[in-house]
């Protein structure tokens, strides 16, 4: 550090790093961590559970080099700052970099933001505070649980059913969900049911309409059968139709809340098909900053880890000169308007809005690829739609008269636009039918109709849709099921472990995940309960809110849990996992093979063994197209010595395409090369970066953090 630079302020990534260095003068340097430079070794449970559970913590491999570098630095500074994210997580990492930087505990060096901008920051810096216990034993309490969950629960499974299996306090949730529904599903009863809808016109002339059928003068009428319905038309067939009554009422519509962090993965997933991993490694980059040519580097978005509807008073004030400025004052809501605080709300945050109103999306765009542009768009829309006054919708509802049946008709205009000048919220196909509405003509009570005709349709119920990403994390969320942050890699473990699988992007459970979920449901019923789960994470706030102490949590959770584990090494067993069959014929005694697992994963098997030894490795796709021969897929291999990962093309020998690094589908933003490739950076950690010749295009990723299942 040269002899101006005085301060040290302490970032997680490289790029929060150059951002907020942009913001500050020649006496800071800001240095990147690279994320947790501590944490319970991976090689054994690193927690004493005899010594009041206490962690044993190790420095990351790859980290010894930073960790040095941190400690000259902090040793010349003149003080050292801790600038890692506000919240549990980013606590943590500064409790940890204070242990092995020697900074006392009472010393105020932990400064706090939600917004990576200069204003932010300045302040920030002036207001420094000792780093708060209680978030993180809260975090560490969590990671202790998750610890003793899948150090002790996995080794049972390895030993009852098979190498490889885990299991664990949140993910093993996560599929039961998805297990659950399944059986929903297979044990579904469809049953029949019929609409009957009468096309109808004005005997003075106009425009066609449609009107259901709804019942009799009693009351609403379902229809069961098609003798049914064609009782209805029996009974309408020759008989005059008229207006029978026309009620007209105004509608408001709100707008929805800003963003929360859940609400951005589900509302990406349903209008952008982002994944919600992809959603949270675009949102990283708004956070920390991108360079936007002369305005210079800085954070498009709020922190994006939120689970808070709450908008700062500046912020409100800027988007309403905002909107009296665009669209007029009457887009100027008569009131505030606040969501009802959820149990377990956090709520220190602000919702995920864009730092600076007037930086609309077209205004930034040449500055953004196409994934931060569409995102950045989806997040500012939504924060200025929800300062908007409500829309106002004329809506009328007309019932019709033949014959003592009643068809009804609704429709609606928009009277007032309100926030739908900008943006409407999406849905998920499990908020169910609804009726639909269109445009009516100006009917009158007692005004005679001409049938045109009559259309009976049958129907059947259907059964509960499987989850979607954005409607599993949905569903998560409303149980309390783990923190939208850890949504992404429990999303990502519960596939890459076989439990779960995606078809035409919904979840399904594997033969796998269901026998793993049986066992847990019948010898750990409590571990794998949807409500306990939710428990767990209230006793987490608690601790957070020093109301209960945390190894208090975690003696209270060990007993039953010890005693539940010996209880299952004695009676586990019986269970027995059968061999997939694949569609793939042995080419040497013509016998389907079977899907086994080994030392590296998947493969096939010939179900004649011993008699047919043959096997073949199972490739996984990585939807790249090979740049050699244009026609095969580039697919994932394992050498032969080791079993280490390559990547070749699917029509080896023919091509001999062969790559070390693993190819991206994803074009890039800068060349428009048809991919990249993912490769370990010593600075930046993991990146995606351009091996065209020329192009420098590099953007770091989002690593799946180590969550035990």
């Amino acid at each position: 550090m040269d002899c101006v630079s005085k301060n040290l302020i302490i970032v997680e990534s490289p790029a929060k790093a150059k951002t907020i260095e942009k913001f500050l003068g020649r006496k800071f340097t800001v240095k990147a961590s690279m994320g947790h430079i501590r944490d319970l070794p991976k090689s054994q449970l690193g927690v004493d559970v005899d010594n009041d559970f206490e962690p044993k913590y190790i420095t990351i491999r790859g980290k010894g080099e930073v960790l040095k570098e941190l400690r000259e630095m902090a040793k010349k500074a003149d003080k050292v700052y801790l600038a890692t994210d506000p919240d549990r997580e980013g606590e943590a990492i500064s409790w940890h970099l204070a242990k092995v930087l020697n900074i006392p505990e009472d010393q105020p060096v932990r400064i706090e933001f939600h917004e990576i901008t200069k204003d932010a920051i300045q302040k920030a810096i002036k207001k420094p505070r000792m780093i708060e216990t209680e978030r993180v034993a809260a975090q560490q309490a969590r990671r202790i649980l998750d610890r003793l969950v899948g150090y002790k629960l996995s080794p049972l499974l390895w030993r009852k059913v098979r190498r490889g299996l885990s299991a664990g306090r949140v993910q093993s949730v996560a599929v039961r969900l998805i297990v659950d529904r399944e059986a929903e599903i297979r044990s579904f009863v469809k049953e029949e049911y019929w609409s009957l809808t009468a096309r109808l016109v004005a005997e003075t002339g106009g425009s066609p309409f449609s009107a259901k059928f709804y019942g009799t003068a009693a009351g609403k009428v379902e229809l069961k059968a098609g003798d049914e319905a064609q009782a209805v038309i029996a009974a309408a067939t020759g008989q005059p139709f008229a207006v029978q009554s026309v009620k007209k009422k105004e509608k408001r519509r709100n707008p929805a809340f800003p963003f929360t962090t859940s609400s951005l993965q589900q509302e990406a997933a349903r209008k952008l098909g982002f994944t919600v991993r992809r959603t949270m490694s675009v949102a990283q980059q708004l956070y920390e900053g991108l360079d936007l040519g002369e305005a210079g580097h800085t954070g498009l978005v709020t922190y994006i880890r939120t689970d808070s509807t709450r908008i700062a008073a500046e912020a409100e004030t800027a988007a309403a000169e905002y909107i009296r400025t665009t669209y007029g004052p009457e887009y100027i809501p008569a009131e505030k308007r606040e969501a009802e605080k959820k149990a377990g709300e956090q709520g220190a945050h602000e919702a995920i809005r864009p730092t600076e109103v007037g930086r609309t999306p077209e205004s930034v765009k040449g500055f953004l690829s196409a994934d931060q542009y569409k995102l950045y768009r989806l997040i500012w829309e939504r924060f200025i739609s929800s300062q908007m006054a409500p829309a106002v919708l004329d809506t009328v509802t007309v019932d019709i008269a033949a014959g003592g049946q009643v068809f009804r008709s609704s429709g609606s205009t928009i009277k007032f636009a309100g926030f739908m000048k900008i943006y409407i919220e999406g849905e998920d196909e499990e908020i169910g039918d609804r009726e639909e509405e269109g445009l009516l003509p100006d009917l009158t009570e007692g005004q005679k109709l001409s049938l045109l005709e009559l259309l009976p349709k049958q129907h059947f119920t259907q059964p509960p849709p499987r989850f979607s990403e954005a409607m599993l994390v949905k569903a998560l969320e409303e149980r309390g099921i783990g923190r939208p942050s850890t949504y992404a890699p429990i999303i990502d473990t519960v596939q890459a472990r076989g439990y779960v699988e995606k078809q035409e992007k919904r979840f399904l459970p594997t033969e796998l995940g269901q026998l793993v979920t049986d066992i847990l449901i019948e010898y750990f019923p409590w571990i794998i309960d949807v409500e306990f789960t939710a428990k767990m994470e209230g006793e987490l706030d608690q601790i957070e809110e020093g109301e209960v102490e945390w190894r208090g949590v975690l003696r209270e959770f060990f007993a039953p849990f010890e005693d539940t584990l010996k209880e299952a090494e004695e009676k586990v067993g019986g269970f027995e996992l059968q061999d997939e069959e694949s569609d793939v014929v042995c080419d040497k005694c013509s016998r389907r093979m079977v899907i086994k697992y080994g030392r590296f994963g998947k493969f096939l098997a010939c179900p004649g063994f011993p008699e047919c030894k043959s096997t073949r490795p199972i490739f996984e796709e990585t939807g790249v197209k090979c740049p050699t021969c244009q026609e095969g897929m580039i697919v994932e291999r394992k050498s032969k010595k080791g079993g280490r990962k390559f990547y070749g093309c699917s029509r080896y020998p023919d091509c001999d395409f062969v790559s070390w690094e693993k190819p991206v589908a994803q074009q890039c933003p800068e060349c428009a090369a048809p991919y990249l490739v993912e490769k370990r950076h010593k600075e930046l950690g993991v990146v995606h970066m351009c091996k065209s010749e020329g192009c420098t295009f590099v953007e770091p990723v989002e690593e799946m953090e180590e969550v035990s299942t």
